[in-house]
C-alpha cells in the first residue's frame, strides 16, 4: 500500500460534503462513498454501480465511537459486541427502530424503521491514517458494477466508474476479500447472531467475540 496524504483526506472530505461520489480504500476493497443523506449522490452510486434501487447499502464511520454515539438507541448487549468487532473487517446489520439513515435502506425503501442498518468500522492502517479526520458518516457500497469482482487495486474498478467519480483516491493493492456481513438483530435480546457473508474475518474469530 502506499500512504495517503493528509491532503487526500481533506479533498475526501470535501468532496462528500459538496454531495459528491468518491472511490476510496478501506481495510478490505476498494469502496464508493457519498453522503448518507444526499438523494442526488445515492442516486448517483447506484447508477454508477447499476445497483437495484431497492438493495440497501452500509453506512460508514471512519470512528467507533462516533458510530456508537450516533447511534445512542442500541442497548449495552449489542454496544459491547460493536465494541469487540470494530473497527475491523466486518459489516453489522443492527435493528433501525429510529429510522435512521433512511436512503441506505435502499432508493425505494418505504419503511426504514422495520429493516436492518448496516454499519462498517473499517481498521485504517498506517497508509489509510488520512482518513481517520473525515468526521462525517458515509453512504458506501463496494466500487463495482453490481455482483461484479471486488477491486483490489484501483485499476480493478470499472472504467465507467472511475470515470463517473468526482474522487479517486489510490492507495495501491489492498488485502482484496471483503467484509464479513454479520447479523445482530437478535443479539441485544437473545444474544443470537448469524453470519450473512463470509468475508475477511474467518467464523471462529467472529464467534470468540460474539458468544
Amino acid at each position: 500500500m502506499k500512504p495517503l496524504s493528509s491532503a487526500d483526506g481533506e479533498a475526501f472530505a470535501r468532496c462528500i460534503a459538496a454531495g459528491g461520489v468518491a472511490v476510496f480504500p478501506a481495510d478490505t476493497v476498494y469502496g464508493l462513498a457519498c453522503a448518507p443523506d444526499d438523494a442526488a449522490a445515492v442516486a448517483r452510486l447506484y447508477g454508477l454501480k447499476g445497483r437495484p434501487p431497492t438493495k440497501p447499502a452500509a453506512v460508514l464511520f471512519f470512528d467507533r465511537d462516533r458510530a456508537l454515539a450516533t447511534l445512542d438507541e442500541l442497548g449495552p448487549r449489542t454496544r459491547a459486541a460493536l465494541a469487540r468487532l470494530l473497527p475491523g473487517a466486518v459489516t453489522v446489520l443492527l435493528p433501525n427502530p429510529a429510522g435512521r439513515f433512511p436512503l441506505a435502506g435502499g432508493l425505494d425503501a418505504t419503511d426504514p424503521a422495520a429493516s436492518a442498518l448496516g454499519i462498517r468500522v473499517p481498521a485504517l492502517t498506517a497508509a489509510l491514517a488520512a482518513l481517520a479526520d473525515v468526521d462525517l458518516a458515509l453512504l458506501q457500497s463496494s466500487a463495482n458494477v453490481a455482483g461484479g469482482p471486488d477491486a483490489r487495486r484501483v485499476a480493478d474498478v470499472p472504467a465507467a466508474i472511475r470515470a463517473g467519480a468526482d474522487l479517486v483516491l489510490d492507495a495501491g493493492p489492498l488485502p482484496g476479500t471483503p467484509s464479513s456481513v454479520v447479523d445482530l438483530r437478535r443479539y441485544e435480546d437473545a444474544g443470537t447472531w448469524a453470519i450473512v457473508r463470509e468475508g475477511a474475518v474467518p467464523r471462529a474469530a467472529l464467534a470468540e467475540a460474539l458468544d
